[in-house]
This record gives C-alpha cells, structure tokens and sequence, in this order.
C-alpha cells in the first residue's frame, strides 16, 4: 500500500494514498474566532470554504510548525451518515510517498488515538498509519459538518 508520509513532531505517519485527493503548499487560511485549537482555519478550494485540520493539534501536540515543507493534504472525510466532504489536513514535514507492505504492517500494541492505526517499521525507523474518516470526534464534526451541509 502506498501510503504519504509525514511528521509530528520526531515521529513519522503515514496517510493511506486513498484518502488523499491531492498535496497543495501551505496556503493562508482564514481564522475561525472561538473554533476549536486544532481548526488551523480556512481554505479556499476553487471558490469552497474547506475546513484546515492542524494533525499535530489534534494529536495533542504543538501546533505544526510552517516550514517549507509543510502542506496541505486535501483528503476525502466519509462521515458515519456516508457524506463525503472535502477536509484539509496541515500536515509538517511532508516526505513523500513510501510503500509499505500489508505483511510489514502489525498492532501498536498501545491503544491511542481512535485514529491511530498500525505501525511498520523499516530503516528509517517506524511508521504508524493515520484513518482520515476516525480523525474527527464526533463534536468536532457536527461543528465542521453541520447535518444538512452540502458534501463535496
């Protein structure tokens, strides 16, 4: 499986490439007052407002830090009523892509993060893969994702 790496913090993990739609460079995002911490804001998607996701913030991290590679991963978000929205993920340190063998992949063997999946090791040390559609609590996405919201 190919899967698109990146950091938070010292750590690697890694988002499945089916749920990447595309990586764009960091862009300005419009602030949201009062939204949550880990709402990095705003972008502007050919005319649709698409929510930011800060990955380290929803992590429990700092917030990501805006190097030169730091980008935006636009991924498709199936929430549990099956509407697919566009969802941007600021995501630090973007490597790029890696191949990762199903066979490589086993258990954490810690229960984290609901959106935490398996980990595959190699010589750069170990990745653990992310589920974009387990990333949001489910108050975070009524917030995003209002019932009756135009999916895209």
């Amino acid at each position: 499986m190919k899967v698109l790496v990146f950091h938070i913090g010292a750590d690697r993990y890694g988002l499945p490439l089916r749920q990447v739609r595309r990586v764009l460079p960091l862009l300005e995002l419009k602030g949201i007052p009062l939204a949550p911490d880990s709402v990095a804001g705003l972008m502007n998607l050919h005319g649709a407002p698409v929510p930011v996701i800060d990955l380290a913030r929803i992590s429990g991290a700092p917030p990501s830090r805006r190097h030169f590679d730091t980008r935006i991963v636009l991924a498709d978000y199936t929430a549990p009523d099956g509407a697919v929205h566009a969802l941007g993920l600021m995501a630090e340190r973007v490597l790029g892509v890696q191949e990762v063998a199903q066979q490589d992949l086993a258990p954490s063997g810690v229960q984290g993060a609901p959106f935490l999946g398996p980990v595959a090791g190699d010589a750069r040390g170990m990745v653990q893969l992310m589920e974009v559609n387990a990333l949001l609590p489910a108050e975070l996405r009524a917030r995003l994702f209002p019932a009756g919201a135009a999916a895209e």
